[in-house]
């Protein structure tokens, strides 16, 4: 029986609703367990609750994601420059990306592990930690004889993007409603597709082009000194706000994952069952090669403008930013869709198709000679190939449920640095021997792998299938004449 149903029945019954709900909202967590609904024959029904506050965790999250993410890329949008400044070659400035990816591999298991046993604020708190750290040593940096040193630096932030990559889908899960949850792990993403984007446009324009070496200190000072700024901000942020999970979760699923003791969760047994879901293999690996293309290209961009266009270093940071800012339109269109319908596999094989077309088009059209004509095909590469990301982690989830998101986003992201390291060192090898249209068919090829193996991916939506079950187990009668606790309240105050 409905709320509203219930509501018309007689007086009494309105009498007890109403005090159900003073509890819920007043946020009694000693009544929780006297809360919850338990029908004859039937699983018990847990109360739940969304709070607002969630989504000034999740912005706050997406906030620092960025200060990480820009890092990854404002060495290699500007490697020229950078070159000539702490006088190393091309190969050695795209480790300065590569080194991202390279942490993330062995590190992986140990952080998902802590991710698991700890929770989201110690995790948040060491990834701001290391971040900030990490653009301090940089401020230190600023001499052409220093280049070990700023690569300290940015080792310290590859190691922060290990607590932060496999974030979105658990915060998703742990703070948002069912039908929220795509959406809320679309605007997680957002934050390091933005961090991208602002990584490729500023670098370009806070450091110009000059041959002057102590100009050209200067303006590298400057660039570090902002992003360390902001960086202490966000840790400090982090340290006085960041929420490790509500009290009251917000689904019949998360409810039920809170119920199981932790003594009774293995981390060990997790992964083994992780790695026996064929389904969700299928996706690690499609995943992997999609993302990977994209780290390749976003590392390579600059190379490969330049070779086009010479002089045009501020553009190809605008070319990068109009891939990542399409991109990031695409995450939340996909997100927002995906609440609706819950259409992933479809949804996840028609955004991977439309890359591999996205990619042929680019490969096409970079060798036109018309600028205008890049920042279009590159945009809607970007759209496709940018907006799959949230995909992948809502449909890992959905296949991998009651596991942690934690770790399946972990072993997809695992996936996808190792095909971008790959993938980066190839495409550099294939262009300096051929030319940057072979590099990117070299992309093009694995993207149409990626396509068909998705196509084979069989869809279970554990998760959707949980919450679902929940709601018909939920009583449409009165039992025994009373009427039955309500379970959700849709929005509570801050």
């Amino acid at each position: 029986m409905s709320e509203k149903e219930a509501l018309g029945d007689t007086k009494l019954n309105e009498e007890q609703t109403k005090e159900n709900n003073v509890k819920l909202e007043a946020g009694d967590g000693a009544k929780h367990a006297e809360d919850q609904v338990q029908l004859d024959g039937q699983e018990k029904l847990l109360p739940t609750r969304l709070y607002k506050r969630r989504w000034m965790i999740v912005l706050l999250f997406s906030s620092y994601s960025l200060c990480n993410s820009y890092q990854w890329i404002q060495y290699g949008i500007i490697n020229n420059i950078f070159m000539k400044f702490y006088n190393v070659d091309a190969f050695t400035i795209d480790w300065m990306s590569m080194i991202y990816m390279l942490t993330y591999i062995p590190f992986i298991f140990p952080v998902t592990w802590l991710l698991d046993k700890k929770g989201l604020r110690v995790v948040a708190i060491v990834a701001t930690a290391l971040n900030c750290a990490g653009t301090w040593i940089k401020v230190a940096s600023v001499r052409p004889n220093l280049f070990a040193v700023t690569f300290l630096g940015q080792l310290f932030c590859s190691f922060a993007q290990l607590f932060i990559l496999g974030m979105p889908s658990k915060i998703a899960s742990v703070w948002f409603g069912s039908d929220e949850v795509s959406t809320a792990c679309s605007i997680g993403v957002f934050g390091n597709q933005l961090g991208i984007a602002i990584g490729f446009l500023v670098p370009p324009i806070l450091v110009p082009n000059v041959d002057d070496m102590d100009e050209l200190a200067h303006h590298i000072s400057v660039m570090f000194y902002i992003t360390a700024g902001v960086a202490t901000l966000l840790f400090i942020l982090v340290v006085f706000v960041f929420q490790e999970r509500p009290k009251i979760p917000p689904t019949q699923a998360q409810a039920t994952a809170y119920s199981i003791p932790p003594e009774q969760y293995s981390y060990i047994s997790s992964i083994s069952r992780l790695l026996r879901n064929k389904p969700f293999i299928l996706l690690v690996i499609t995943y992997g090669l999609n993302v990977g293309c994209f780290y390749a290209v976003g590392t390579l961009l600059n190379h490969m403008i330049i070779e086009h266009y010479p002089g045009e270093e501020v553009n190809a940071g605008r070319i990068g930013l109009t891939i990542v800012i399409a991109g990031m339109v695409g995450s939340l269109i996909c997100g927002i869709w995906l609440d609706k319908t819950k259409t992933y596999k479809q949804t996840t094989l028609a955004v991977y198709f439309m890359s591999l077309v996205g990619m042929i088009v680019y490969a096409a059209t970079l060798s036109l000679g018309h600028l205008w004509v890049v920042f279009i095909t590159a945009g809607a590469l970007g759209f496709f190939m940018t907006g799959y990301l949230p995909l992948g982690f809502e449909y890992a989830v959905e296949l991998t449920y009651p596991e942690s998101e934690g770790t399946s986003s972990g072993l997809l992201n695992c996936s996808a640095q190792v095909f971008g390291i790959i993938f980066t060192i190839c495409q550099r090898k294939i262009i300096e021997n051929y030319n940057t249209l072979a590099g990117n068919i070299f992309l093009c090829v694995f993207l149409l792998i990626g396509t068909i193996i998705t196509g084979l991916i069989k869809s279970d939506l554990r998760r959707q299938n949980a919450n679902l079950l929940a709601k018909a187990a939920e009583p449409s009668d009165c039992q025994n004449g009373s009427l039955s606790v309500p379970t959700v309240i849709h929005e509570a105050r801050f």
